[in-house]
């Protein structure tokens, strides 16, 4: 997820956790509900959380936010296992990605667009990490 104080950007792997995909743009407020929905249809392993850090490696403004939504979560599916993970400059790789791709500006200033890619970006980078 790459969680925004408006919205927030979710992306899924395919059952061999090799490749991340975008899935939905969610407004924020909306999330647990719509996380609760999610996965009453499908299978859940493991949510992964993008972790905003600044240059200096301290962490970003919206991380107290963050981490009470991380506590909402615990309560709400408290077997779940939750990992985090570093999301510097993944709103600027999304963007990057979709100038590479020949995406239309008009499109490119969609920000759920950018939220959803930089989730995937986001769990991509987890699951690279994963077989270090």
């Amino acid at each position: 997820m790459d969680y925004g104080q408006k919205r927030t950007g979710i992306a899924v792997t395919d059952p061999l956790q090799m490749i991340a995909s975008g899935l939905t743009t969610v407004q924020t407020p909306e999330l647990l509900d719509f996380l609760e929905s999610y996965m009453g249809e499908e299978q859940v392993e493991r949510i992964v959380i993008g972790e905003p850090r600044r240059m200096d490696n301290s962490p970003s403004g919206i991380e107290a936010e963050i981490r009470s939504f991380i506590e909402r979560i615990k309560k709400r599916f408290p077997d779940l296992p939750l990992s985090r993970q570093d999301e510097r400059f993944s709103s600027q790789m999304a963007v990057r990605a979709m100038i590479e791709g020949g995406m239309k500006k008009k499109k490119r200033r969609d920000k759920a667009a950018v939220d959803k890619i930089s989730a995937t970006l986001i769990l991509q980078s987890y699951l690279s990490s994963k077989e270090l």
